[in-house]
């Protein structure tokens, strides 16, 4: 496709750099929007989406180091490549919920229905970041002949990711967007369905990125990674994380009917819902 957009002078302005500046501020900016909405301070949540923006690139980073450690055992110097790759998406999503859970804990915010704020920013910002992902040729799938497959043809996309060249391929990044842009669609038609409690919104998407991530991964192609040598580590963290988000679902909803339950008395308020 296009891995470069343009040289200014020595400087190389790549596709995948530009979009992911966009996933990021595109998914900060929902959120804030979210935020005054529901009368959160706006600028302790521009704070925490800095922290998060942050610990997710960092996250990312590490875990595409720890999956492909042997190869950069061998070839140190590959590293310094990390500058142009965006890592591994759950890498930095995890990273970016345990900062998140710490900044909410040290400036006692409500902890779920600020990660419902967040959580349809993260799908934006995924969607906007995987078309990146296309532009660049990472993240590809396996050869297939369907009517939708692309074949990528610039060398650099070879050169910087290793993308095979004249073949055609699973557009795996087209399919992770396409399931993030109808993720955000669902959290956004049903956040205020049926009985809504904090938190629901949040491990909503993780259960359902999670599923949907699991099945993606089917079609990738790409080195990645494998755990117990059939599985890839996405698929891996996607079955720990679909179960987390089903018990985490349970039990806020159970927190939320008792805690509703319990009949106000004179001189004493209810505890707000975290």
């Amino acid at each position: 496709m296009f891995p470069k957009l343009f040289d200014l002078g020595p400087l190389t302005v790549y596709s995948y750099g530009v979009l992911l500046a966009a996933a990021y501020l595109g998914g900060l900016q929902l959120a804030l929007v979210r935020a005054k909405r529901r009368g959160l301070d706006p600028a302790r949540v521009m704070d925490l989406g800095i922290y998060i923006i942050v610990s997710a690139l960092v996250g990312a980073k590490l875990l595409l180091v720890i999956v492909d450690a042997d190869h950069f055992l061998r070839e140190p110097a590959d590293l310094l490549s990390l500058a142009r790759s965006g890592g591994v998406f759950y890498g930095g999503l995890i990273l970016a919920v345990l900062v998140g859970l710490w900044y909410v804990r040290k400036h006692q915010l409500p902890t779920w229905r600020i990660a419902d704020v967040i959580a349809p920013g993260i799908a934006l910002g995924h969607v906007v970041g995987r078309l990146g992902c296309f532009l660049a040729g990472c993240c590809y799938g396996h050869e297939t002949d369907v009517p939708w497959a692309v074949t990528f043809t610039n060398p650099l996309a070879q050169e910087n990711v290793g993308t095979p060249l004249g073949i055609p391929l699973h557009p795996t990044q087209l399919y992770e967007a396409g399931a993030e842009a109808v993720i955000l669609g669902l959290l956004l038609a049903f956040e205020h369905k049926g009985r809504a409690f904090a938190g629901r919104t949040f491990w909503g998407y993780m259960l359902v990125y999670g599923l949907s991530r699991f099945v993606i991964e089917m079609f990738r192609g790409d080195p990645r990674g494998m755990v117990y040598g059939n599985i890839s580590t996405s698929q891996f963290i996607s079955l720990l994380i679909v179960p987390l988000s089903l018990v985490m679902l349970y039990w806020l909803s159970r927190r939320d009917r008792d805690t509703a339950s319990v009949p106000a008395t004179p001189g004493r308020t209810r505890p707000a819902r975290a």
